[in-house]
């Protein structure tokens, strides 16, 4: 079977310019895990969840253990809400960076005249969920593990 037979058309993408904030929102609103990143209509990457959470994860934020005194236990909540204004900023910090300083770049993309084992194959091989189909170096639709296996089950 090839890969025409069971790619998805309808292609979500997103810009190079785009803020992390916004692609986590189209993700989210189109309920998917990742989409292809385009430049001048070019595929220039790929971002997934993964990405974004380890946008965050990098972000230097660590708490130290504090054990209080006793006259200390007054100070909890406050210090409690100092740690959280301290996260929103670092969340607010985090969705202002742009998807290109986070995309996976060494893109995998399949033919739509490849066979579908070519795309599994590919998927295990570089541990990704999904690749972009391009013809002629246009992005024609996309590919995610769950069409290969609707594909093996009849779906």
């Amino acid at each position: 079977m090839k890969i025409k037979e069971i790619m998805n058309k309808d292609v979500i993408t997103l810009r190079k310019d785009e803020s992390i904030r916004e692609a986590a929102k189209k993700l989210r609103k189109n309920n998917i895990s990742g989409a292809p990143v385009l430049d001048d209509g070019s595929v220039v990457g790929i971002v997934s969840e993964a990405d974004i959470i380890k946008a965050f994860r990098e972000k230097d934020f660590s708490h130290e253990l504090w054990l209080p005194t006793p006259f200390e236990l007054i100070e909890i909540p406050i210090r409690e809400l100092l740690e959280i204004r301290e996260y929103k900023k670092l969340l607010k910090e985090t969705g202002t960076e742009k998807i290109e300083d986070i995309m996976t770049e060494n893109l995998y993309h399949v033919d739509p005249e490849d066979e579908i084992q070519e795309a599994a194959e590919l998927m295990s091989k570089h541990e990704v969920n999904r690749v972009p189909v391009v013809k002629d170096d246009e992005l024609i639709g996309i590919v995610a593990r769950e069409d290969i296996i609707s594909s093996m089950v009849g779906d």
